[in-house]
């Protein structure tokens, strides 16, 4: 196996404890997405807002005579929507969307402390430091992931027609562009990194979103029964199945994921200048993302999400990303105890309970990015962020 020079040490590491699992996740850092990568070399040739109209009418218009005439790469990939495999059941999950539903500030407060930032720890925070869609458009880009969470756990939204599906298919098709885009570049390092954008990287990422996320729930203060766990976990499963993960990589249950979670840090090189630089940029755009722009209280939120976000994560990671140092004795207890308090202040004295950090920071789910009603399948053309056209 060709195994790129990052992750040559962690490698020989992670063997010892789980040599099989080492050796698929290596293995996938130099995978991309063959089905989604052949279609976009498909449609290069038709300009940028030509293939953006056609895969809106691919996606609006399931079986229709625009996939029949469409290129034979988006026919395969779009025409396959239509079949979901054997393993999928909608009504299995319900229960983890109304569980999703019922704590959705407090998921999304776990999401935005605690696994966005351990997902940055890998090597797939270069891809977005390089082309710059964090540190250009970081507020946009948190709307954007608390809107595709929220839409593939409401009714219905994984289903052909959904708009949860729709994004997850969106997503895919950005990761193929941008990961034509860095290969086109002189800025990519194969050698030393493998494929941008690898199956790897989205294996582990969305294992991270699935099971770390509720253990993260967890430690802020979310109950739920093993009915819902194991619907959270599918929801999540068919959506990376969606976005192009391969089943090679792609979790069955909550175990799996955590264990895949696990072998991946090991294998990965320890956070560099580009995780710490993403991991920044993400809790100093909550508080624009959260409308909070008047300077003292913007800084004040920030430093409240740092301080959370250290005590998820972990005192030696939070270190390793440079988060400004700070007690975490206390601070998970205090916020469950903030969970019940807002519930009481919500019911009794509204306007009270929206008047404060936690309340602030838990309420980014009104900041999901519903504005742009209209899915977009513009994609970026330019590596960098801030010289493509807007997508």
């Amino acid at each position: 196996m060709n195994v790129p020079t990052d992750y040559v040490e962690g490698y020989e590491k992670a063997r010892k404890i789980n040599p099989t699992l080492a050796d698929k996740y290596v293995e996938h850092t130099t995978i991309g997405d063959p089905e989604a990568d052949a279609m976009i070399d498909e449609l290069t040739g038709l300009g940028r807002r030509e293939s953006g109209m056609l895969l809106r009418a691919a996606m609006d218009d399931p079986g229709g005579n625009v996939l029949k005439d469409a290129p034979k790469g988006l026919q395969d990939m779009i025409g396959a929507l239509d079949s979901p495999p054997s393993w999928v059941n909608y009504d299995e999950f319900r229960p983890g969307g109304r569980m999703f539903l019922r704590n959705s500030q407090i998921t999304l407060a776990a999401f935005v402390g605690g696994v966005l930032i351990e997902g940055f720890v890998t090597n797939i925070s270069k891809s977005f430091f390089i082309t710059g869609r964090v540190r250009d458009q970081g507020v946009r880009r948190l709307k954007q992931n608390n809107r595709h969470m929220l839409e593939i756990y409401l009714p219905g939204g994984l289903e052909r027609d959904g708009d949860g599906l729709k994004l997850s298919v969106r997503l895919r098709i950005v990761h193929a562009q941008i990961r034509k885009l860095l290969l086109e570049s002189d800025e990519w390092d194969s050698e030393a990194w493998g494929m941008p954008l690898s199956m790897a990287h989205l294996g582990n990422g969305i294992s991270a979103f699935s099971a770390r996320l509720l253990r993260h729930m967890g430690k802020l203060g979310v109950t739920n029964t093993k009915e819902e766990r194991d619907s959270f976990m599918a929801v999540w499963r068919y959506a990376g199945y969606i976005m192009g993960i391969p089943e090679t990589i792609l979790f069955k249950a909550e175990q799996d994921a955590l264990e895949l979670f696990e072998i991946a840090n090991i294998c990965e090189p320890p956070p560099g200048e580009e995780s710490v630089a993403m991991a920044h940029s993400l809790i100093n755009s909550a508080p624009l993302v959260a409308g909070i722009e008047e300077p003292q209280e913007r800084d004040a939120l920030a430093k409240y999400v740092f301080r959370v976000s250290r005590a998820l994560i972990g005192q030696e990671l939070a270190d390793g990303l440079q988060f400004p140092k700070s007690r975490v004795f206390g601070v998970l207890p205090w916020f469950r105890t903030e969970v019940r308090l807002q519930k009481l202040l919500g019911r009794w004295f509204p306007k009270v309970g929206r008047k404060n950090n936690f309340s602030q920071f838990a309420g980014l789910l009104a900041t999901a990015d519903l504005e742009e009603s209209e899915i977009s399948y513009q994609m970026p053309d330019h590596v960098y962020s801030e010289e493509s056209r807007s997508w």
